[in-house]
């Protein structure tokens, strides 16, 4: 998959991986049709953080959430 190509497709691929990395209990909070790609860039750099970690504290998940949140269109 090429990442450097934004796409809805790569979109969904970074948030079903974050989502999975994370055990994310209420992943179903958090779609990828959530997001555009305009967000992409700041997207994929979140993505990058969250696979290129081995462990993620309590407080870089809530962390990670937050800009998240922030990255969501607003509904």
């Amino acid at each position: 998959m090429d990442l450097s190509v934004p796409s809805h497709a790569n979109i969904e691929h970074m948030i079903e991986s974050i989502k999975t990395k994370l055990r994310m209990a209420s992943g179903a909070a958090m779609q990828s049709s959530a997001f555009s790609l305009e967000q992409y860039e700041d997207l994929r750099d979140v993505y990058d953080m969250v696979i290129n970690k081995p462990n993620l504290s309590i407080s870089e998940v809530e962390a990670i959430v937050s800009e998240l949140g922030r990255l969501r269109n607003p509904s």
